[in-house]
C-alpha cells in the first residue's frame, strides 16, 4: 500500500462527528489562511497600514529640509504648494559649533562606541550561557534557566541604582564607557539567552552525538557545529540589540561619566532647547540619527525570516 493510501484510508476511519474529521479534498486551516493572506483585499489592507505607518516619518523627511520659519509657521504638507529646500538644519546639527548648535557628529561616534562593543558583549555572552543551558548537562541547570526567564521581569529602571553603585568605582575605564557596555550587556543578556535557548534546544540531538564521537569538545562544538546553525537567529538578536541599545537614553543618561561620552540620544533630548523654541533642529538631527540602524537593519532583515527556521536541518 502507498502512503497516499495510507493517508486516505486513516482519514477515512476518523468519524464524521470526529473534531479531526475532514472530507478528502478539503482545504486545510494553514491552506484558508494563506489564500487569504494572499487575496487583493489583504494587500490593499497592508498598503493601507504602510502608508498610515510611513506618513509621519515623511513628514519629518519634508520638515528636515524645510527653512526654520516655514517649519514654526506652517505645517510640512502645504512644502508641496510653495515648496522651499535647504539644508541648513542638517549642517547646524551636523557641523554647528556654538553652544546652541547639534553637534552631533562627536555624539555620533560615542553612540557608535557605546553601541558596537555592547551589541557584542551581550551576542557573545548570550550564545554561550543558551549553549551551556541547552546542551551541557550540570547541576542546577534547569534552575538556572528559569532565573534568567525571571529576570526579564524586573524593571531595568529597578536595577539602575544598584547596578550604579556596584561600578561607581570602575566609570573611568575603557575611556569612561565601560560602566555603560556593563549595564547595556547585564540588561540585553536574559532575553537574548532566552530567545537563543530556544532555537538551540531544538538542534538535532544526532549532531551532538556524531560531533562527541569524532572527539569534538564543547568548545568545538559550539564554534563549528551550533554557531553556523544558528546564524539567523543570532542575527535577528543583534539587530534587536543594536536598535534599543543605539536608541537608549535612560542607561546612558545614568552610566556615562561625563557630557563628553553622552550618545547622540542625550544630545537629540537639547537641541529643542529649554524652552522648547528651537525644535526644527530635532527634524533634521531625527534623521542623521537614523542612519546607522536603517544600515544595520537593511543589511540584516533578510535574516528575520530565516531566523524563524533557525536550527532546522536540511537531510
Amino acid at each position: 500500500m502507498s502512503s497516499t493510501d495510507a493517508v486516505s484510508t486513516d482519514a477515512a476511519d476518523v468519524p464524521e462527528a470526529s473534531p479531526l474529521y475532514r472530507p478528502q479534498g478539503a482545504e486545510t486551516m494553514a491552506g484558508r489562511v494563506r489564500r487569504k493572506l494572499a487575496s487583493r483585499a489583504a494587500s490593499v489592507v497592508s498598503i493601507i497600514i504602510a502608508l498610515v505607518w510611513t506618513i509621519p516619518t515623511f513628514g519629518l523627511l519634508v520638515s528636515s529640509i524645510r527653512p526654520e520659519n516655514d517649519i514654526k509657521t506652517k505645517g510640512w504638507w502645504t512644502f508641496f504648494a510653495h515648496p522651499s529646500f535647504t539644508l541648513d538644519n542638517y549642517n547646524e546639527v551636523v557641523f554647528g559649533t556654538s553652544a546652541t548648535s547639534g553637534r552631533l557628529a562627536s555624539y555620533f561616534i560615542n553612540s557608535l562606541v557605546i553601541t558596537v562593543p555592547a551589541v557584542l558583549f551581550s551576542v557573545t555572552l548570550a550564545a554561550m550561557a543558551a549553549y551551556a543551558l541547552s546542551w551541557l548537562n550540570f547541576r542546577g541547570r534547569d534552575w538556572i534557566f528559569i532565573g534568567v526567564f525571571a529576570l526579564q521581569i524586573v524593571p531595568l529602571q529597578m536595577a539602575l541604582i544598584p547596578m550604579l553603585q556596584l561600578v561607581k568605582g570602575y566609570t573611568e575605564w575603557g575611556g569612561g564607557f565601560f560602566a555603560v557596555w556593563f549595564a547595556h550587556t547585564c540588561f540585553g543578556l536574559p532575553l537574548g539567552v532566552f530567545l537563543l535557548h530556544n532555537f538551540m534546544s531544538e538542534l538535532p540531538k544526532d549532531l551532538f552525538e556524531a560531533a562527541r564521537v569524532d572527539g569534538a569538545g564543547p568548545a568545538v562544538t559550539f564554534r563549528r557545529i551550533v554557531l553556523p546553525l544558528v546564524t539567523p537567529a543570532l542575527a535577528s538578536l543583534t539587530i534587536f540589540q543594536f536598535l534599543w541599545i543605539w536608541n537608549d537614553l535612560l542607561v546612558a543618561l545614568v552610566f556615562t561619566s561625563g557630557q563628553g561620552n553622552r550618545p547622540l540620544t542625550a544630545r537629540l533630548a537639547e537641541l529643542a532647547g529649554t524652552r522648547g523654541n528651537d525644535w526644527q533642529r530635532l527634524t533634521s538631527g531625527a534623521f542623521v540619527s537614523m542612519i546607522i540602524p536603517l544600515i544595520v537593519f537593511l543589511s540584516l532583515q533578510r535574516y528575520f525570516v530565516r531566523g524563524l527556521l533557525a536550527g532546522g536541518v536540511k537531510g
